[in-house]
């Protein structure tokens, strides 16, 4: 059952924009359902590291990058 506060918001709404009381139900509805599906309650948080430069090393040379990673 709707609230009878609620029922009057939604009835002084739906007058205010020439719409059924049913159009402006199904939009609030539609809108709070669209809404709680983008928050998931979790929040992602990503570690980096502190990269240390390397003497010799040229990061824009992958190859030499591929093999320094592998040990070689």
């Amino acid at each position: 059952m709707i609230e009878d506060s609620l029922l009057r918001t939604l009835r002084r709404k739906s007058a205010e924009e020439g719409r059924t009381l049913k159009e402006v139900v199904n939009e609030a509805l539609r809108r709070g359902l669209a809404q709680g599906r983008t928050r998931s309650g979790y929040r992602l948080k990503l570690r980096g590291w502190k990269g240390v430069e390397r003497p010799g090393v040229d990061v824009l040379d992958r190859d030499k990058l591929f093999d320094l990673m592998n040990g070689r």
